[in-house]
């Protein structure tokens, strides 16, 4: 199997990590032991572990998963050039990314935490020449897209990166609906995920619109809700969430 080096031992990196097990060898650098110990005990399985300092990435496959504003810091302890770097940082530009790390090849990726169970949408831009590794690895962790410019990659991430955490809110809410109405916390949970369930099936074959016209009846319960939805701005809101992350996500590039 090949070998996946992973910088950084946070979130984003065990999710891919987990959905990568058993398909990679798996090493993983980071700032302390402690951490890169707690990593493998997320994981699951042994991994090779490395302090970043002085660590070398001569003809790796680099995935790199600190924060954003660590990445000049970061790069200033590592030696050598990878062959390919993997970025999954938010809003950092391939510029910048040649410019501190300098591989052979930057493709800039960003997955989403559904990474962890092979569900991850995951967006990619970048050096052509890293496109076909670097899709083959994420594709073993859900599905990808190829984008051809950062523009696009940054707004996808405001939609796809960000997404779980606005479908996480839906879900709370329209569960907390119920239990306000009376039925218990418990079922309305139990009742939410099979609804999440059964729609992310549909929402493959079918047009959104055509979904919500399929199940709304005239003067119908679907009716009725659904303009309440509208009352409180539900659409818009969801268009000015992409809107403010895209624009986030723009501004970490300055």
């Amino acid at each position: 199997m090949r070998t996946i080096t992973f910088i950084g031992n946070g979130t984003m990196g065990l999710s891919i990590a987990q959905g990568l097990k058993g398909k990679y060898h798996i090493e993983v650098v980071g700032r302390n032991m402690e951490n890169l110990n707690g990593f493998e005990k997320a994981l699951g399985q042994k991994i090779n572990k490395f302090l970043i300092d002085d660590f070398d990435m001569s003809q790796k496959t680099i995935v790199l998963c600190v924060k954003p504003s660590n990445v000049e810091e970061v790069s200033k302890k590592l030696q050598g050039k990878a062959d390919l770097l993997i970025s999954v940082l938010a809003g950092v530009p391939v510029k910048t990314l040649k410019k501190h790390f300098k591989p052979k090849s930057v493709v800039r990726s960003m997955p989403n935490l559904a990474a962890s169970i092979a569900k991850s949408m995951t967006t990619l831009t970048g050096d052509e020449k890293g496109k076909d590794e670097a899709m083959v690895i994420l594709n073993a962790v859900g599905s990808t897209l190829w984008l051809e410019s950062e523009k696009e990659i940054d707004i996808a991430t405001a939609l796809a990166g960000s997404g779980p955490a606005y479908l996480a809110l839906i879900a709370e809410a329209l569960a907390d609906g119920a239990v306000k109405q009376g039925l218990g916390r418990e079922d309305a949970m139990f009742v939410m995920k099979g609804l999440f369930t059964g729609f992310s099936e549909l929402i493959q074959e079918v047009h959104p619109a055509l979904l919500k016209d399929n199940v709304m009846s005239p003067g119908g319960t679907t009716a009725a809700g659904y303009a309440a939805l509208e009352d409180g701005n539900v659409r818009a809101s969801c268009i000015n969430a992409i809107e403010q992350a895209y624009e986030k996500a723009k501004s970490l590039s300055t």
